[in-house]
């Protein structure tokens, strides 16, 4: 993962369903400006990302939001219509903002792709959190293995921020 400590994001458009079901783009800086945000969780439906990675996040909203947290946004290489089926799925409500990045184009910038071909996955997003506070890194773990949550898990980053 190229993105560290203290790097800004990069401008990347991100996809999502509005409440009509319609197609919406917005800007990541857009999405943390003023804010403080969580941000990651790669990997609609995967076994992981379904038992682990999300649902840490969704229990342990409430105390994101007392240690200054006013958003949690779950980003996967996935179209809009799959994040809001997961997201559904999860019950996540608005707790987590389901958007996609169905192009990559934020995964590359942040030099979190990997290529997951040989299990028919094609290029894919590196299990990673971020701590961003108005569009600048604070902190960010990366998994080294996409099967693995425990770096990047809710409760492992909730104590370390």
């Amino acid at each position: 993962m190229r993105i560290k400590t203290g790097d800004k994001l990069p401008n990347s458009e991100l996809f999502y369903l509005d409440q009509n079901n319609d197609v919406k783009k917005i800007d990541i800086l857009d999405l943390c400006k003023d804010k403080t945000i969580i941000l990651g969780m790669p990997g609609a439906f995967t076994k992981t990302c379904s038992a682990l990675h999300l649902p840490g996040y969704l229990k342990n909203y409430e105390l994101f939001n007392k240690k200054g947290i006013s958003k949690i946004v779950c980003i996967a290489v996935n179209d809009p219509n799959v994040m809001k089926a997961w997201g559904e799925n999860q019950n996540v409500g608005s707790k987590i903002f389901m958007v996609g990045d169905p192009f990559l184009k934020f995964t590359k910038a942040i030099g979190a792709e990997v290529d997951k071909s040989e299990k028919g996955l094609g290029i894919r997003s590196n299990r990673y959190t971020m701590l961003v506070e108005n569009g600048e890194v604070k902190k960010v773990e990366e998994e080294k293995e996409t099967a693995t949550c425990e770096l990047s898990s809710a409760e492992s980053f909730l104590k370390s921020i």
